[in-house]
């Protein structure tokens, strides 16, 4: 059986879509060139865009696609500042604002934050725009219902994957998705379960998943709990959301799909489906 990788992007503003397209191409198979010793020409790949329901045109000045500096692609390895940063969202008041700011984790994550999910209050209080963006997805999965699956999804556009991975599983249980991977995920915030709960009464691994791994970045604002396996409960055969931690190298926020999309963990991923 022939196999299909299919990417949803996420939030903010985009590059025109075929270019957003060879970019995440480019990084998937750069990041199998460096981490596996793997060179390959052209993946099975097909982009969903949505971008253009939100915005009038592609982004004139999009952060252009560039390698990674030699030897910037890394395993994550838990240091002490990670301890210190998982241990200081137990703490309260004033002790947590300053440790926030001594690790550069407020201003910045509140700029982020506040400037990119107006498309995800958009995606909830607008039903025909979320109809469109998911009905791209239905439609992408749809076409290549007979091929061997792996969904990929950065950003908002993994909360787009599970609502539609949802509604097919209630659907059509003769789809299969082979692997669900989420980057850079904002699907621990508290709203956003809320809002699936608003149409699923369990929170849980969709039932056409047969295996799911959420990667995400500690220094990513938008993939502000990384522990997804706390929150989401396996399907009825069981699979159960498998967290992993990267280092994100394009920098900024260590949010970017193209930083996500060559991870050593990520390429292992990939590599293990094609």
């Amino acid at each position: 059986m022939s196999k299909m990788i299919i990417g949803i992007h996420g939030l903010a503003n985009k590059p025109a879509e075929k270019t957003l397209a060879n970019w995440w191409d480019k990084a998937m198979r750069e990041g199998l060139q460096v981490n596996c010793g793997l060179t390959l020409e052209t993946l099975d790949f097909q982009s969903v865009y949505w971008a253009d329901v939100m915005y009038a045109k592609p982004d004139p000045e999009p952060d252009k696609y560039r390698k990674a500096k030699k030897g910037e692609l890394k395993e994550y390895q838990e240091g002490w500042t990670d301890y210190l940063r998982e241990k200081l969202f137990d703490f309260g008041g004033d002790v947590l604002d300053s440790m926030k700011e001594m690790f550069g984790m407020d201003a910045l994550a509140e700029k982020v934050l506040k400037s990119k999910l107006k498309d995800l209050y958009r995606y909830y209080e607008k039903p025909a725009i979320r109809k469109e963006l998911r009905a791209r997805l239905r439609q992408a999965i749809l076409d290549n219902k007979d091929k061997r699956l792996m969904v990929v999804a950065h950003s908002m556009g993994t909360i787009i994957a599970y609502d539609v991975l949802r509604e097919l599983g209630r659907e059509d249980a003769s789809i299969s998705i082979d692997h669900f991977v989420t980057i850079g995920s904002p699907l621990g915030l508290p709203h956003v379960k809320y809002k699936i709960m608003e149409e699923n009464p369990l929170i849980r691994t969709p039932s056409i998943v047969k295996k799911w791994s959420n990667l995400a970045d500690r220094r990513d604002p938008v993939a502000l709990d990384i522990h997804l396996s706390d929150d989401y409960e396996a399907n009825y055969a069981g699979v159960q959301v498998k967290d992993d931690l990267v280092m994100n190298d394009w920098g900024d926020i260590n949010h970017k799909s193209y930083g996500y999309l060559r991870t050593p963990e990520f390429s292992a991923l990939l590599k293990n489906f094609i």
